[in-house]
């Protein structure tokens, strides 16, 4: 079994999560995401695993792909984790209809 942790590695988890959100919230309107408990919480952590796996990239890898937001997404990692309890849902939703797909797309480009 191959445990190579390199930046392959780390950018497979990530699609992995984004694809996870991507089918889970596909269709959805943002009422049907908002009053899902479950599914907010699994889109949060989700985002925050994402930032985790974000923070393992080398730093020769991010530079060389800046058409990827990485700091939008430590950013939105802070404001989940550092918000304690509350998390503006508009902020969220906007992420996942937008800005989840967009990065998807660059992510499955490289």
């Amino acid at each position: 079994m191959d445990n190579v942790k390199n930046d392959r590695f780390y950018l497979e988890k990530i699609k992995t999560d984004l694809r996870f959100i991507i089918a889970h919230t596909a269709g959805k309107s943002k009422a049907e995401i908002e009053t899902n408990e479950l599914l907010i919480d699994s889109i949060l952590f989700r985002i925050i695993q994402i930032a985790e796996n974000n923070s393992k990239l080398s730093d020769a890898f991010k530079a060389s792909h800046p058409e990827v937001p990485w700091l939008a997404i430590k950013g939105m990692r802070n404001r989940i984790v550092h918000d304690y309890g509350y998390v503006d849902f508009s902020i969220v939703y906007d992420t996942v209809a937008h800005g989840i797909p967009e990065m998807y797309e660059k992510l499955q480009a490289i």
